[in-house]
């Protein structure tokens, strides 16, 4: 029964409140539309129909305070409902709230919110990541069977990782943003975060699609589960040597999962990728402050320079100066054309593979508290970002512990090839069988 189900799992929510996954969970709401779903036998016949899904709080939800974990945005209630949560509200899905993040999405640990950082389930001491560290740990303290989270440079992947769950970032194009709140426009994808790769595909089939509202949308077909015994796997050189010697040996194991499951394993060599995080971070700037010139107190919120936290500030700063005409070609246009660069030699080492695996972060996450510089905070972006910068889809899976800390593989595909990764995903959950080996 919906309503028994939305009970137990508002019930939990509020159990481990100390984890600060959720902003906000509006309880009568919530159990009003369960009985409204249960009551209705179309509704039961609808793909999402039973799935409890959270939000990032930078999706519009109708009704929801959508602060993007800001002060700017505290009294902020979305008047509507981003095309994502359209879709799912079409397909039987029900919305039991709104998560915790970076304020704004800046940031990889989940720390930088205006309503205090987000504890990592499994490690309650360390961070859960970000900047989707509230739907991240939602899924994974079984709070939500499903959590939507945006990715600019691995903000679903990431908390992923380090929370031991499953997320995915599709290609660019392939998921409307109509109704997120950006940070980098060029980069941002909203994607889905779960405890298991099938429901990510269930998802994805759900919010992906063109829209009119966003006209950098384009139609994939519909995304099966299929066999990936024939499979070429990547494996980047340059990849490995950035990760922490465990981590390594995890992902070492992880490639040996897809040699058992029939695939060829490629060894590839990657380039450029010491311009990775400088490329992904101007542009990020750039387009975060261009972004950002909406909240000026005078239409809704507050002036965001007023009351921003550290990180969103600093974004806004560097961003304001290298948007100045004696700055923009010195920094700026070169990192334009570094991300040409970048994404050339991407689509180069994949031409003749199916997939290409890598450490979705390349070290264990810190204490929480702990105070690291911004460049060693970037750090743990150095692997994700590429995605990004090339619009290509990547997931994050979980491939063992360290000490009992997760730790994720990520996957990537050429530009619109998500099937590939998903089923690539699927598979190794499968064989792997979720075990936490230390």
């Amino acid at each position: 029964m919906l309503v028994e189900k939305v009970e137990e799992y508002l019930e939990r929510i509020e159990k481990n409140k100390d984890l600060n996954a959720f902003i906000e969970v509006q309880k009568d709401r919530v159990l009003e539309e369960a009985k409204k779903l249960e009551k209705d036998d179309k509704a039961k016949r609808k793909p999402l129909y039973g799935k409890i899904i959270a939000v990032k709080a930078n999706i519009n939800v109708e009704g929801y305070t959508i602060s993007c974990a800001s002060k700017t945005l505290e009294n902020y209630v979305a008047p509507y409902n981003a095309t994502v949560i359209e879709k799912i509200i079409e397909n039987g899905g029900l919305i039991i709230g709104i998560t915790n993040m970076d304020e704004f999405a800046c940031g990889s640990s989940g720390e930088t919110s205006y309503y205090g950082p987000t504890k990592n389930p499994k490690a309650k001491d360390r961070i859960p990541g970000g900047s989707s560290s509230g739907s991240a740990a939602a899924v994974s303290a079984g709070l939500c069977d499903i959590a939507l989270g945006s990715d600019t440079g691995g903000s679903i992947r990431n908390p992923s990782s380090h929370c031991g769950v499953s997320g995915f970032k599709p290609s660019y194009g392939v998921v409307s943003r109509y109704g997120l709140c950006d940070l980098a426009m060029s980069f941002d994808q909203i994607g889905p975060i779960a405890d298991n790769s099938k429901d990510l595909m269930l998802m994805m089939n759900i919010i992906k699609g063109e829209d009119l509202k966003d006209t950098t949308t384009v139609n994939i077909p519909e995304l099966k589960e299929k066999d990936i015994n024939n499979f070429k796997v990547g494996v980047v050189e340059e990849f490995l040597e950035v990760a922490d010697d465990k981590i390594r040996e995890k992902v070492e194991r992880a490639i040996e999962i897809f040699k058992d499951l029939g695939c060829e394993i490629v060894n590839l060599k990657y380039k450029y990728l010491d311009l990775a995080l400088p490329t992904y971070y101007l542009i990020n700037y750039v387009e975060f402050f261009s972004s950002t010139r909406r909240y000026d107190g005078r239409r809704y919120g507050y002036r965001i320079e007023e009351v921003c936290g550290e990180e969103v500030l600093r974004r806004i700063i560097i961003g304001s100066m290298i948007s100045q005409k004696e700055y923009s070609g010195k920094y700026y246009k070169n990192a334009l054309k570094a991300r040409n660069l970048l994404r050339k030699e991407m689509i180069r080492i994949m031409k003749d593979v199916d997939i290409v695996v890598s450490p979705t972060v390349p070290k264990l996450p810190h204490k929480l508290g702990e105070k690291l510089s911004p460049m060693d905070m970037y750090s743990y972006d150095v692997l994700t970002v590429l995605a990004n910068i090339c619009g290509i889809p990547a997931g994050s899976v979980p491939c063992g512990a360290i000490n009992k800390i997760p730790v994720g593989l990520q996957i990537m595909a050429k530009p619109f090839e998500d099937e590939k990764v998903l089923n690539a995903m699927i598979a190794f959950e499968n064989q792997f069988g979720g075990l936490n080996d230390e």
